[in-house]
């Protein structure tokens, strides 16, 4: 394991919306390479983990690093806010998320959302920005479709579209939102392979899915949610081969019935 400090931790993160406890002391570790997949039944805490990372969400305890940099916070519980605004923009810059729903920009062509975030967000010159947006939409395999709008491509193609638009800011993480939970089956196994490809390439990933076979198949680690609370974490093999809670059996057992014995 690298010495370098983990490209995203989180310490004890609680998180709550009024009385609604969502997040129950969370941790996690990511380090550079790290593919971990979160699962767990629907609001379990998941994607609120994720926002939480990418401080689209404001938490009301624990802490939460970047490449070992604290985020530094003002005000108590319901009233904490992060406290400076230059260092959560450098921390999303380096952190691409991709959404469930794809959010391209409608009155955009393709190539347009892949580069505006580099051009107005990160000042980058259009002559640098233009060749890289054009070669990460070659990589998830639109790169013929860089002049369309979004309304004139697939669902499968939109959320390639959008992977494209988060690699082109250079992130040091990707984390992907249940990202193919918006498609139909065949739609779905084209933007599973970007993620296998993105894998494979050995990026550092939070993927937070219901898709059980893609969290065997890509994951260092997989974490299991229940009802805010980390419940178990480990190995794709040890989860989906050899749970050791009832409670992720039952998940399990209602998600799939094949991955135990699949050699996952």
């Amino acid at each position: 394991m690298s010495q370098n400090p983990p490209v995203i931790e989180i310490r004890d993160l609680h998180k709550a919306y009024g009385a609604l406890e969502v997040l129950k002391g969370v941790s996690l570790t990511a380090h550079r390479g790290d593919v971990i997949s979160l699962i767990g039944s629907s609001g379990s805490g998941k994607s609120t983990l994720l926002r939480c990372a990418n401080l689209l969400e404001d938490s009301q305890q624990g802490d939460v690093l970047f490449k070992g940099e604290s985020v530094r916070w003002k005000g108590e519980g319901h009233h904490r806010r992060p406290a400076d605004a230059r260092q959560v923009l450098r921390i999303r810059t380096n952190l691409s998320m991709v959404f469930q729903q794809f959010n391209l920009w409608s009155h955009m062509t393709i190539l347009q959302n892949v580069m505006e975030a580099p051009l107005t967000v990160m000042g980058r010159d259009r002559a640098e920005v233009e060749p890289k947006a054009r070669a990460y939409l070659d990589k998830v395999g639109i790169g013929d479709k860089a002049d369309a709008w979004p309304a004139q491509l697939s669902g499968g193609q939109q959320q390639r579209a959008a992977i494209a638009r988060a690699l082109c800011m250079e992130p040091e993480a990707l984390l992907f939102d249940e990202p193919t939970s918006a498609l139909d089956p065949e739609l779905e196994q084209e933007v599973v392979k970007v993620i296998k490809d993105l894998a494979a390439e050995g990026r550092t990933m939070l993927l937070v899915t219901h898709d059980m076979r893609l969290a065997a198949d890509v994951s260092d680690q997989v974490v299991f949610l229940h009802q805010g609370s980390l419940i178990e974490q480990g190995p794709p093999a040890q989860l989906f081969g050899a749970p050791r809670t009832e409670r992720l059996r039952q998940f399990l057992s209602a998600t799939t019935s094949d991955l135990a014995t699949s050699g996952a």
